[in-house]
């Protein structure tokens, strides 16, 4: 099945709204929709049934926690619950448990460029925080001397000690710097190996995202000291060896799907060509020879989609896409909680130009359906999210909001 084409688990109004048909009437994609919706969905073990958890006892429901955030982009949980939550302009908030109130601004960021879509990115806690009290930071880093004009994403890592980090150390730098102030990156996932996965955008630059000698535009893999770790994939002489994938725009989703030792990353394609991929070890993803989007300007249609759309063979094609209108994925998250159990094993991703939350199951490497479980209650960009310890849904939005989904 195309992975927009309609599945009998779509509610039939976004059927007919959100999906290309491929040729089907819409009288066809009604009746395949409401046959989903009367007889359920199943999968292969890992895709959960799409129809949505919400009885009218405990239908999902969006409350602000907190409203006095600036311009928030990456979140993160310590082990106590609190949450950790940075700020573009370079501010790290240490907020309490219960997300209601800052409790520090943590001292000790490094300098960050706040201009364009750069600025204090992500936030990542160590999975041995217990012990080392590590945590890590991507920002936007200016360059010194005769490249202080220029800028690239880097990668801090520090100790957390009470309201101010110590022990902050610079462990990766985007390579090379570069003019612009878009396409960063970045998120942030540990892998199950306690290695660092970090996506990279190609920084508007577009063809370096094919060039193996930078690292724009690429998904790198490395030790918590920056360095590279054996088995890395060999990508030919002058290739960097951090490098894990390549042919990215603007990735600014990174998660690992539970169960199945699978990296998966959404990213900014041009207008509909946003992408939800199954991120391999030594492919590539296309951009910019080719996407399922079209040039800023074009009329959407398959016409003007980028080198034909189509990449395989020679490129990995994008599990799904969004058409016509871009989406803007922000973030990737695979929920493993007990609050939502219908939703267990979906992927959700937040959405900057669609002010929503996208709710994907999947069968494998197959889109079956995606819906928006907010449908109504968001009418915000929404940059962060992740799944707090009490098993609810916890998003940041760009007006400056910590909201979470519970029942």
């Amino acid at each position: 099945m195309d992975a927009h084409s309609p599945s009998r688990c779509d509610p039939p109004r976004r059927a007919m709204r959100r999906l290309r048909v491929s040729g089907l009437a819409q009288a066809a994609v009604l009746t395949l929709a409401l046959a989903g919706l009367a007889g359920g969905c199943g999968g292969d073990g890992d895709a959960s049934p799409a129809a949505p958890a919400d009885t009218e006892a405990g239908a999902p429901r969006l409350v602000t926690l907190h409203d006095g955030l600036s311009a928030p982009w990456g979140l993160a949980f310590l082990p106590d619950g609190r949450l950790l939550v940075t700020e573009k302009s370079g501010r790290l908030l240490r907020l309490s448990a219960d997300g209601r109130r800052t409790e520090a601004v943590i001292q000790g960021v490094p300098p960050v460029v706040s201009a364009g879509q750069g600025g204090l990115l992500d936030v990542a806690v160590d999975p041995e925080f217990a012990r080392n009290g590590r945590i890590y930071l991507s920002y936007s880093e200016r360059g010194n001397g005769a490249e202080a004009k220029l800028s690239g994403t880097a990668v801090a890592r520090a100790r957390l000690a009470g309201d101010a980090l110590e022990d902050v150390t610079v462990i990766y730098r985007q390579v090379p710097k570069v003019t612009g102030s878009g396409h960063f990156g970045s998120r942030f996932a540990f892998g199950p190996e306690g290695l660092l996965y970090v996506s990279l955008g190609e920084r508007q630059k577009e063809t370096p995202a094919q060039d193996l000698r930078t690292t724009l535009g690429k998904i790198i893999r490395i030790r918590t000291d920056g360095s590279v770790p054996p088995g890395n994939p060999s990508l030919g002489p002058g290739a960097r060896p951090e490098i894990w994938s390549y042919g990215h725009r603007n990735p600014q989703g990174l998660a690992w799907r539970p169960g199945t030792g699978q990296l998966w990353n959404t990213e900014h394609g041009p207008q509909g060509g946003d992408e939800l991929n199954r991120v391999l070890p030594g492919a590539n993803y296309g951009w910019p020879v080719v996407s399922y989007g079209c040039p800023y300007g074009s009329p959407v249609g398959d016409d003007c989609r980028i080198g034909g759309g189509t990449h395989a063979p020679r490129f990995v094609e994008p599990v799904s896409y969004w058409v016509p209108v871009s989406t803007a994925p922000s973030a990737l998250m695979f929920y493993t909680g007990d609050r939502f159990p219908a939703w267990r094993g979906n992927a959700f991703t937040g959405a900057l130009a669609g002010q929503t939350l996208w709710r994907i199951v999947l069968d494998g490497d197959r889109e079956v359906s995606r819906d928006e479980p907010l449908a109504g209650q968001l009418s915000d960009r929404v940059r962060a999210l992740a799944q707090g310890p009490d098993g609810w849904i916890y998003l940041l939005t760009d007006s400056g909001r910590l909201q979470r989904i519970q029942r």
